[in-house]
């Protein structure tokens, strides 16, 4: 399994998610990420290189963004997936441009 690194933006985030059934689909979304860090969609553009995941909850769309990095860690994995951004769809990639770029 690859190892965990949650950027800023992305922590703050969900920390500040109350609602216990969303944070639980977060939870599970980095767990599915973790044990295949190729399920993400790839994203083109300006954005290459960042892997997007989809959440739907409450009839709304919440985004995932992470990348999955290449080096040796403790466990021998050659992986670390990298959360960049969470939150809503709604200007989601605008301020992940912002951030990352």
């Amino acid at each position: 399994m690859a190892e965990l690194r949650v950027l800023p933006p992305a922590k703050k985030f969900l920390r500040k998610v109350k609602n216990k059934r969303l944070k639980e689909l977060y939870k599970n979304a980095i767990d599915s990420i973790l044990k295949d860090p190729s399920i993400g969609k790839d994203k083109h553009g300006d954005l290459e290189g960042v892997k997007g995941y989809d959440i739907y909850y409450n009839k709304t769309n919440y985004e995932l963004a992470y990348t999955i990095e290449y080096v040796k860690n403790k466990n021998g994995d050659p992986e670390v997936v990298v959360v960049i951004l969470a939150g809503t769809r709604e200007n989601f990639y605008e301020e992940l441009k912002r951030y990352w770029l």
